[in-house]
């Protein structure tokens, strides 16, 4: 057997790919217990994040392996094995193996650095373990995939490299300025109350915006991390936060609360859009309206106060603003480019469940859960579909394929958007809202492209090469054990076999004499195998060290079945003992 991973991230497909290939927690437990059911996989794992799906499995034939892999992850992703293929990377054993690693260093992420994989590694292991589809190698590889990670944070300074995927768009909001003061006082909406929403929220408490505000289609989960944020010492506060104001509120006050919204991050678990560009274009019609309103502007007929503060904002002569003021007394209006605006929002895709639409929420399914429910395909096994495999193997060093993001749109920012979901909570043609900033996954996956690798990087890459090679020679060695072990316990049978002949021959011998010549006879049994296994695991641990578990079967004529049968103990065994590590 050996291990073998086929997977798509943010390094080999498109923002709009991995949406669509999005798998729920429900989607991943039966993928698993498919892969098993399939005959190439003995053993499986599937990690599943916002920008990447990988499967891991032990197969015993690299194609027939790759086949149903990649199959399996088009059914069960929803996206047709045909168009999926384009976008697929393979690494089998060792590259299997150190990409593994890479990614729980955090050197495959989008941020490089950022350590919330090591969380996302850590719950694929215990999914896997928990429907009983992690086996030896499962269990192994990722137990020593968590602690490369751990060992790279706290040996290097990886950490400086780059932050969490939270901090990254906040700093990409900020646009250059300090995160602290561009938070600081500010109102902000946060959507979804799962661990992505939950860690912004603590983030931007931690900031010191002005006030939190936490939506979510499930009230009680939301009020539950209000309360722990809250700290301005009102009614369930918990004073947790320092002076931030945080509250709850149901998913049908979100078009309300947008309208006062200095800033939003929306993660929630929906299928389709939360946010469509129409609410975010009525919210902040609304809010300027309402500033309007209480700045007096346009109220009255001219005279008093009203007029005192028209003289007060005059524009200078020759400014632009004076020029539209002159054309529009001279036309009767200024021109109304408005509609240039809304024209793109009406070619989007349908609006699923869960979106703000018009200023008015019309359902919605998330609640911080991860990920949506995709379908499958009719005939996963058609010689067509696995025609294709050919050119997989090209696509783990394929660069980066992201659409071109939409420029923002000119003028002051008045709402701040941040969209950490995939697929996306928030419309894309947000972009082209003046007035409006939007971050999300695909412009995070260009900025971050950009970003300065740190010092620390090439040490971890060092790390990671020499916890590789560790751990082949680990599992190259383990790989002969069993057959030691029947060899072994072939050469105990062989002196109790003897000494019980032995006793025949001589009744008389008394209980000191036996127990000396018993003695005796393992000690120079031991002492005959002792030196050939030690060496033979050394061996063994080599590359291409697995055929000295072939020569000592074929030496010592020990039956397969013996072999299998102390396989199989020690697999469970050990598949005891590990799964109470995590």
């Amino acid at each position: 057997m050996s291990l073998l991973v086929v997977g798509l991230s943010h390094r080999s497909a498109p923002v709009s790919v991995l949406e669509r290939a999005s798998l729920s927690a429900e989607a991943q437990a039966t993928l698993l217990t498919d892969t098993l059911a399939a005959e190439p996989a003995a053993e499986a794992a599937v990690l599943a994040t916002c920008n990447r799906i990988e499967l891991y499995a032990d197969v015993e034939k690299f194609h027939a392996g790759v086949a149903e892999l990649s199959t399996l992850l088009a059914q069960h992703s929803g996206v047709g094995l045909e168009e999926l293929t384009p976008y697929l990377y393979v690494h089998y054993e060792d590259r299997a193996v150190h990409h593994l690693f890479s990614v729980a260093c955090g050197l495959d992420s989008m941020v490089v650095g950022e350590g919330q994989i090591l969380g996302q590694i850590k719950d694929a292991l215990a999914r896997g373990q928990h429907l009983h589809t992690a086996g030896r190698l499962i269990n192994d590889l990722f137990q020593q995939a968590l602690r490369v990670g751990k060992r790279a944070h706290s040996e290097t300074g990886i950490d400086r490299a780059g932050q969490s995927l939270v901090t990254f768009g906040l700093e990409q909001l900020a646009e250059g300025a300090e995160v602290e003061k561009w938070a600081a006082g500010k109102r902000v909406l946060v959507i979804g109350a799962g661990s992505m929403s939950s860690l912004a929220a603590t983030t931007l408490a931690r900031l010191g915006v002005g006030e939190l505000v936490i939506a979510n289609r499930t009230l009680d989960r939301a009020t539950r991390l209000a309360s722990v944020l809250d700290g301005s010492g009102g009614p369930g506060g918990s004073g947790g936060s320092g002076g931030v104001s945080a509250r709850a509120v149901p998913m049908a006050s979100v078009a309300d609360e947008l309208s006062r919204a200095d800033a939003v991050v929306s993660c929630t678990g929906a299928t389709g859009l939360v946010l469509t560009a129409d609410a975010v274009a009525a919210a902040l019609a609304e809010s300027s309206a309402g500033q309007l309103s209480e700045d007096g502007s346009g109220a009255g007929d001219g005279s008093g106060a009203g007029a005192s503060g028209a003289a007060d904002l005059r524009a200078p002569d020759g400014s632009l603003v004076a020029r539209l003021a002159a054309t529009a007394s001279r036309d009767g209006r200024v021109h109304d480019r408005s509609a240039g605006v809304t024209e793109p929002f009406a070619e989007r895709e349908a609006v699923s469940d869960g979106a703000v639409t018009g200023g008015t929420v019309t359902g919605g399914t998330g609640d911080g859960a991860e990920d949506g429910c995709p379908a499958g395909l009719d005939e996963p096994h058609s010689p067509e579909a696995l025609a294709q495999h050919g050119a997989w193997l090209e696509n783990a060093s394929r660069p980066l394929r992201t659409a071109a993001v939409v420029p923002a749109a000119s003028g002051p920012v008045r709402m701040a958007l941040l969209d950490l979901a995939m697929p996306r909570d928030i419309d894309h043609a947000v972009h082209r809202i003046p007035g409006a900033r939007l971050v999300d996954i695909e412009s995070l996956a260009e900025a971050s492209a950009d970003a300065p690798m740190a010092a620390d990087v090439d040490q971890v890459r060092r790390i990671v090469s020499d916890e590789v090679a560790a751990f082949g020679a680990a599992q190259r060695a383990a790989h002969i054990t069993p057959t030691v072990v029947a060899l072994r316990a072939m050469a105990a049978d062989v002196v109790a076999g003897e000494i019980a002949r032995l006793e025949g021959r001589l009744p008389a011998l008394d209980e000191k004499q036996r127990a000396e010549i018993s003695q005796t006879v393992r000690r120079v049994v031991d002492k005959l195998l002792h030196a050939p296994t030690v060496r033979v695991k050394q061996l063994a641990s080599e590359p291409g060290g697995a055929g000295y578990a072939d020569a000592l079967r074929t030496l010592f004529d020990l039956a397969p079945e013996t072999v299998a049968s102390v396989s199989r103990a020690d697999l469970n065994d050990a598949d005891v003992k590990n799964r109470g590590l995590v």
